[in-house]
């Protein structure tokens, strides 16, 4: 079970972490539900309807990492079709579609991270430093959710954009500052691939 998930009878998925392991999980998902931000209030509002209703943003984030987690529904950067109209058509459309759709993405990824805090939180040692993580099949979503966010935000920064250059990271010395997101990227690669595989059995 080290290093990947596996099913366990009833649903859901477990599987092995050591301190080092459980610490970058537990700080990479405390800094993304940094990134998201708090809700549209920044506080949890008293009147659950008026939430439900609150229209965000109908502008694209300026962080590319963001840009990446919460993209344009219609077109995109690098999208422009060279006709003005038809750009302008697009970009609208995106913008409206942002307003009424944004907020509840960042709340899921919100909870999905939360999830994955949570969850870290309550674990109980196995001894030797670590641990056994459990996940019943709702939190495996969570889970699922939330790796795929981590491992968009750090192949954002690596400036991934396709196989190719996922496969030029496996190349990079030793001495290259990027190695250690380099290895936190893969590294999470291997654990969400695992846990679709629970998820699929």
């Amino acid at each position: 079970m080290p290093g990947q998930f596996e099913p366990i009878p009833g649903g859901g998925a477990a599987v092995a972490l050591d301190e080092v392991e459980i610490s970058i999980i537990r700080s990479l998902a405390v800094q993304l539900l940094e990134l998201i931000g708090p809700g549209p209030g920044g506080e949890p509002s008293d009147d659950p309807l008026a939430e439900l209703f609150a229209e965000g943003p109908s502008e694209p984030p300026t962080d590319p990492v963001m840009q990446r987690l919460l993209p344009d529904a219609y077109g995109g950067p690098g999208s422009e079709t060279g006709d003005i109209a038809q750009d302008d058509e697009l970009r609208a459309y995106s913008a409206e579609f942002r307003r009424f759709t944004e907020n509840d993405l960042r709340a899921k990824k919100r909870d999905d991270a939360l999830v994955v805090i949570r969850s870290l939180d309550s674990m109980a040692s196995s001894g030797e430093g670590g641990a056994v993580l459990k996940l019943s099949v709702e939190e495996s979503r969570h889970w699922l959710g939330a790796l795929n966010d981590l491992r968009l935000a750090i192949g954002t920064r690596l400036e991934v954009t396709d196989e190719d250059d996922a496969d030029l990271l496996y190349r990079l010395p030793d001495s290259d500052p990027r190695k250690p997101m380099v290895m936190a990227y893969l590294w999470l690669g291997g654990l969400q691939e695992t846990l679709v595989g629970t998820l699929l059995d």
